[in-house]
């Protein structure tokens, strides 16, 4: 790796050779220069990391040259360096954007010292650009279909407020993106985005998650525990699958959104919050409120702003865009060379009903561009249920099976004929079959049970 180059700008012959000689010593590549117009034209070809730069200068002074450089856009850190500046000098070269400003006579500890810190500052600044760009492809919205750009302007008038948002769809649609991106555009975006899946989290812990406990609270509280919901004070929360809360739960999460406050679990502190909250999922909470699972008045707490995220094959003319932004994701995240898709392959994808919607899609493109070894992804690289005829056989129809008195009952029937199908056509490896449809195993068994589907004991799964 190359020293680090750093630019002495001083019209002072004596000054530029100590910080040059100082410099050296610690192991940068110094550079001089004696004017303003040299040291511009060294900072925009010679690829400066740092400059140290004179107010008083000949012909343009320091802070002219450090205006010129903010016109130009160029991010190279600036010390400035001055024998006899005012507060005003100080002030305006800050206002430029100067990391530090150091008088004359100069001390090397001091001057090293903000070197340094400038050029960690720098590369903070990099690597917190670098991770936004890997961010970035993960929370874009992608699509042009009319759903879409209804979703994106939706989104664009909620995020402004505090209102809360009940974001309802399938698995596998969007449901965190959609929450995430109502965050990165409200008036909170600087504060925590903290997600909690309600799911996930075993009922009797699920309230230490949220609200935090004391010490001593329960067997094994060995410390206080702070809750998501303190953690995302005067920011956002995300209760994805909320529908899966208990109701001694949902009681005390509708206490806080009605006094924006709680008690930890074994404390009788109360806390109190400042927190967005934006819930998900995928369940139809008022079918839940009649069979008595789900809270009525928290439904109606929740549900200020509806949004209903599109299942992917109600959008099938966005899936070339993205395939195409997957490929792009995954190609760099694993250091290929971006591979090419046939429109043969691309059309089966379009006649494909996609029961694990974009999540399923996604992971089928990240398969391809890992085990596909050509540059080139064609129809037959494709698994089977997206051959010929795939909308056939990987969306078993409707009307083939036993007559539906409900779209429930509709929605039960396309799921428990689609998953058999895909169980049979992985062998029953609930694992395989898991991950093609963008689930996790233990949530498919549990839809295989609440469908009434048997998986058969495999041998290699004995001793499990």
């Amino acid at each position: 790796m190359r020293p680090q180059r750093i630019l002495i700008i001083d019209d002072e012959a004596g000054v530029r050779q100590t910080l040059a000689q100082v410099l050296e010593d610690e192991g940068f590549a110094p550079q001089q220069a004696e004017s303003g117009e040299e040291g511009m034209r060294m900072i925009e070809t010679d690829g400066i990391d740092l400059v140290l730069l004179d107010v008083w200068l000949p012909g343009k002074d320091g802070l002219e040259i450090l205006q010129t450089m903010r016109e130009r856009d160029l991010s190279t850190p600036v010390v400035m360096i001055s024998g006899h500046a005012s507060i005003d000098t100080a002030v305006r070269a800050t206002k430029l954007g100067a990391y530090d400003f150091i008088e004359k006579p100069l001390s090397i500890e001091k001057t090293l010292l903000s070197v340094k810190n400038a050029l960690t500052h720098r590369r903070l600044e990099e690597e917190n650009r670098s991770l936004k760009r890997r961010i970035e492809p993960r929370t874009a919205m992608v699509g042009n279909s009319d759903v879409i750009q209804r979703l994106r302007e939706e989104i664009k008038m909620a995020a402004p407020t505090n209102g809360r948002v009940l974001i309802q769809g399938e698995n596998g649609t969007g449901k965190e993106l959609v929450a995430r991106l109502i965050h990165q555009q409200s008036l909170r975006r600087d504060h925590p985005f903290v997600e909690v899946n309600c799911a996930a989290i075993p009922d009797e812990i699920i309230e230490s998650e949220l609200f935090g406990h004391v010490k001593g609270a329960f067997t094994g509280a060995l410390r206080d525990k702070q809750g998501k919901f303190l953690a995302a004070d005067e920011g956002t929360i995300f209760l994805d699958e909320v529908g899966d809360m208990s109701l001694r739960t949902q009681a005390k999460v509708l206490r806080v959104l009605q006094e924006q406050k709680f008690e930890p679990v074994g404390s009788t502190q109360q806390v109190q919050v400042n927190v967005r909250v934006i819930s998900a999922t995928n369940k139809d909470l008022p079918a839940e409120i009649k069979r008595g699972t789900f809270r009525e008045d928290l439904y109606f707490r929740l549900n200020v702003i509806p949004f209903i995220v599109p299942q992917l094959r109600e959008r099938s003319e966005d899936i070339p865009l993205l395939v195409a932004h997957f490929l792009a994701e995954f190609s760099q995240e694993y250091g290929k060379r971006q591979k090419e898709i046939a429109p043969e392959a691309v059309k089966a994808m379009q006649d494909y009903a996609w029961p694990g919607n974009v999540r399923e899609l996604r992971n089928l493109v990240e398969r391809l561009v890992i085990m596909v070894p050509g540059p080139r992804i064609g129809l037959a690289d494709l698994p089977d249920f997206l051959g010929d005829g795939a909308r056939a056989s990987g969306a078993p129809s409707i009307a083939a099976a036993a007559p539906v008195e409900s779209l429930q009952d509709a929605r039960e029937a396309f799921e428990r004929a689609f998953l058999r199908q895909r169980l049979e056509s992985y062998g029953w490896n609930v694992a395989r079959t898991a991950e093609s449809v963008g689930l996790e195993r233990s949530h498919l068994y549990r839809k295989l049970k609440a469908l009434g589907l048997t998986v058969p004991r495999r041998e290699d799964e004995e001793g499990e």
